[in-house]
């Protein structure tokens, strides 16, 4: 009997394993064939059926497509978007959180509710008037343009209000026993008790602009103002795309990211952790 158990038991993790190990090789697949694919030639990559190694290893992708994108001035362009839109969906997001889940006036509830309908619709649809906006002001082609969608973040407002919620109101009573008017009670004792929370936001903020598409293909065109997503979409040709130069150029796009996370891989394991918990 305790020998047929174990052996179901043995047998359970194995599948488990099994399991996860063949997730892991699907997930991983795609950049492992990116990375080969940079190193070789066109004919190389149209092969059908595909090689899996180049036939030599040499670098002449990577040069091509720095040559072919400003790659200095799409690294600025897309470190001074998701900084700023980090920054904005942190703050914002913080204050009205700690409104709607502390503070008390009328249409709360009302305000509330279209923030959590601007949740359900798709950001799609708010790409042609946000456009026009920015057009009519001439504010096209610029960085505030690649900006000005993550400046308020519906999703960051609902997060942060659940967890400004989880905080006892009595915390904050006693910082107005204690002489605290209600900007020095949200600075000093509220805010400071969610910054795991606000951790997980501008992770998932940054994770979600750095590889933005749409939004800054559509409303900077000049290539100096571009990000490196939209700047990598520039490769691809009407009739042809040269496949190895792009997989070269994405590799270069992903430095930024995976350096980041090799320096900040608590934080993005934490929030990860903490936006399911949720």
């Amino acid at each position: 009997m305790n020998s047929s158990l174990e052996r179901s038991r043995r047998i359970r993790t194995i599948g488990i394993y099994a399991f996860f190990i063949i997730g892991c090789v699907i997930m991983i697949f795609p950049f492992v064939w990116m990375f080969l694919t940079s190193f070789k030639t066109v004919e190389e990559s149209m092969r059908i059926p595909p090689d899996i190694l180049p036939e030599s290893w040499n670098l002449d992708n990577f040069k091509d497509a720095m040559a072919s994108l400003p790659f200095l001035a799409l690294y600025k362009n897309t470190a001074l978007m998701v900084f700023w839109r980090v920054v904005c969906a942190v703050v914002f997001s913080s204050m009205a959180g700690y409104a709607f889940a502390k503070l008390k006036f009328k249409g709360k509830n009302l305000l509330f509710s279209l923030v959590l309908v601007q949740m359900m619709l798709p950001s799609q649809i708010f790409i042609t008037p946000q456009y026009q906006m920015l057009a009519k002001l001439g504010l096209t082609n610029s960085i505030f343009a690649l900006v000005f969608p993550g400046i308020v973040s519906a999703f960051g407002t609902f997060f942060l209000r659940q967890a400004y919620m989880g905080i006892p109101d009595e915390i904050a009573e006693a910082a107005y026993l204690d002489g605290c008017n209600q900007w020095q009670t949200f600075v000093k004792v509220m805010a400071p008790l969610t910054k795991a929370s606000m951790a997980a936001l501008a992770v998932f903020t940054a994770v979600f602009a750095y590889g933005d598409l749409m939004w800054p293909l559509i409303v900077n065109t000049d290539l100096n103002m571009m990000t490196l997503s939209s700047g990598l979409a520039t490769l691809r040709g009407q009739f042809s795309t040269n496949f190895p130069v792009m997989m070269a150029g994405s590799l270069l796009a992903m430095v930024p990211m995976v350096v980041l996370y090799l320096f900040f891989q608590k934080q993005f394991i934490e929030g990860v952790a903490m936006t399911g918990g949720k």
